[in-house]
């Protein structure tokens, strides 16, 4: 998991749970669209790790011969 998703999510948490509370659904609205745009930046970089993987294996058979 990436620092950068995770702080989302752990931010859009603390805002649903908030929101649940004080019975402000706005806020709790909000806390679930941080928690999908932390889950989101987790994907993409695990997605760009792959490729990078990807890249890396077709470098190596490249040079071995």
């Amino acid at each position: 998991m990436s620092d950068r998703g995770a702080m989302d999510k752990l931010k859009g948490k603390a805002k649903e749970v908030a929101g649940k509370v004080t019975g402000d659904k706005r806020q709790e609205s909000e806390g679930r669209t941080d928690q999908a745009k932390g889950k989101a930046k987790d994907a993409v970089d695990d997605l760009q790790d792959r490729a990078r993987g990807v890249r890396d294996s077709l470098s190596r058979d490249r040079k071995e011969p």
